[in-house]
């Protein structure tokens, strides 16, 4: 969606810092290819000990740990001019906003971490509506566009676009998160878009945005243009806090891949391009010796199968809408979805596989199993298996009820549509089954170096076994084990 928008202040300048010196913060990490003799960044999902931001040999190292709500959503820390805060980390967005003190209850609902303060607000005199989910599911956070340095990690952006949100129907505000920080395309961003319009003028042709990425584009993509990373990547792994605790903390890395991982174990397939008719970028004209240049609009990747038990499923029947590629089958990769949502006659087969009793035309109705019984979903990128772990599959009805469980984590969504090619949205528990890296690759020249994502499968051959571990280790202590953290403090040492 392209917002209106109003006239826009001046250009602030862009730079880049390196700094250790931020007082306290939350977690956060990352990985792509191109080396380099830079700077990379780790930083776990961390739950109770504090990390350190350290420096080392003349280079920056940071390592924090992000918070995790239920399973819910995972936050990280940002300071945002004088607000240290934490913010979603949605890889299915590209836009960063923040809730203000602008914001009432009945306009943004009841806040739980700090807001960003107006009297410190660089307005740029244009504003902004951002849609996120589905049909079902959708909401939206609108504000006033501003301008402030950003701090993530370590690194510095000055003159960082954001919204400055006053009104939000978006529940991550209410689940520790003051806002959302998207980690997508610049061509998804309709902060960029709004600012671009405003400076420039009418956004086709595209030069002027596709120019200006590094000025007003997403703030990891504007990190990411500065070739101070080692590499352009980043990578998510995320744990679980529901059924089975996971001991390990979950990690985003920035400019590398995750201590111990090599690029060679994960499988790169390339990124799902958008036409302009499929509601993609048009080409600039300076690119126009590549008359087939496509780019990229969200991390969005082909699948080959789905699989249930084993078992190929049959693809969806559900029509496309808006005249894309009905028969394409691809799967959006999405930190900000707590779920697995696919076709609706797909989804309908894996609930009723599971559970015999479940009518989907009853909203009565829920998909109950017995909780030991341990179903594999997996889905087949690049010719390989990635399968969701079976203690992700499902959840407890109540902590205290460790005998029937549903399989509430698999649910409907909308069938293709222009700018939304995907049937599939792979969520959070798959992020828990799956380490996945995002390679941006050149910005303005797609063709040049492609995006792409790897995968490397974290489900342990007894994860059967671990199910049942879990359950029984529940019935003894009467209920199953949950975990909420938020973001613990940075210690800062040299």
């Amino acid at each position: 969606m392209i917002p209106s928008t109003t006239s826009s202040s001046s250009v602030l300048p862009f730079l880049l810092l390196l700094t250790t010196t931020f007082s306290s913060a939350f977690p956060i990490s990352n990985f792509p290819s191109h080396k380099r003799a830079k700077v990379g960044f780790e930083i776990p999902f961390h739950r109770v000990k504090s990390r350190v931001l350290q420096r080392r040999d003349g280079q920056v190292t940071g390592e924090i740990g992000l918070g995790d709500n239920s399973d819910l959503l995972y936050t990280v820390p940002i300071q945002l001019g004088p607000t240290l805060t934490s913010v979603h980390l949605d890889t299915g967005s590209s836009d960063l906003w923040v809730t203000t003190d602008a914001c009432t209850t009945a306009s943004c609902g009841k806040l739980t971490t700090p807001s960003y303060p107006m009297t410190s607000f660089n307005a740029s005199g244009s504003s902004v509506t951002m849609n996120y989910g589905d049909s079902t599911t959708g909401t939206t956070a609108s504000g006033p566009i501003g301008f402030d340095s950003a701090t993530l990690a370590g690194i510095a952006i000055q003159g960082q676009a954001f919204a400055a949100v006053n009104s939000t129907t978006n529940t991550v505000v209410q689940d520790g998160a003051a806002g959302i920080f998207g980690l997508g395309f610049p061509a998804g961003s309709d902060i960029q878009a709004t600012v671009v319009e405003a400076q420039s003028g009418p956004l086709n042709p595209t030069d002027n945005f596709v120019q200006d990425t590094y000025k007003y584009g997403p703030l990891l993509a504007r990190i990411a243009a500065t070739n101070t990373l080692e590499n352009d990547v980043f990578s998510i792994s995320l744990q679980r806090s529901e059924i089975d605790v996971g001991i390990d903390n979950g990690t985003l890395t920035i400019g590398k891949l995750p201590d111990g991982v090599d690029n060679s174990s994960l499988t790169w397939v390339p990124v799902r391009l958008y036409s302009p008719s499929e509601g993609g970028l048009s080409p600039p004209t300076f690119a126009s010796d590549e008359a087939s240049l496509v780019y990229p609009f969200r991390w969005e990747i082909d699948i080959d199968n789905v699989y249930l038990d084993g078992k190929v499923l049959a693809n969806s029947t559900v029509p496309a809408t808006g005249g894309v590629d009905n028969a394409r089958v691809s799967a959006l990769i999405d930190t900000g979805n707590s779920l697995i949502r696919g076709p609706s006659d797909v989804v309908n087969s894996i609930l009723t596989t599971v559970s015999p009793n479940y009518n989907p035309a009853s909203t009565n109705s829920l998909p109950v199993l017995d909780c030991t019984t341990a179903h594999t979903l997996a889905f087949q990128i690049g010719g390989k298996m990635f399968p969701v772990d079976p203690r992700d599959f499902i959840s407890d009805t109540k902590a205290t009820n460790t005998k029937t469980c549903e399989a509430d984590n698999v649910v409907a969504t909308d069938p293709p549509s222009v700018g939304a090619l995907f049937r599939w949205s792979l969520g959070d528990p798959f992020l828990k089954s799956t380490l996945v890296a995002f390679h941006y690759g050149n910005l303005t020249h797609p063709s040049v170096d492609p995006p792409r994502i790897g995968f490397l499968s974290m489900v342990p051959d007894n994860a059967d076994a671990l199910l049942t571990q879990a359950v029984e280790d529940a019935q003894s202590a009467g209920g199953f084990e949950s975990k909420s953290t938020m973001p613990s403090q940075i210690l800062v040492s040299d």
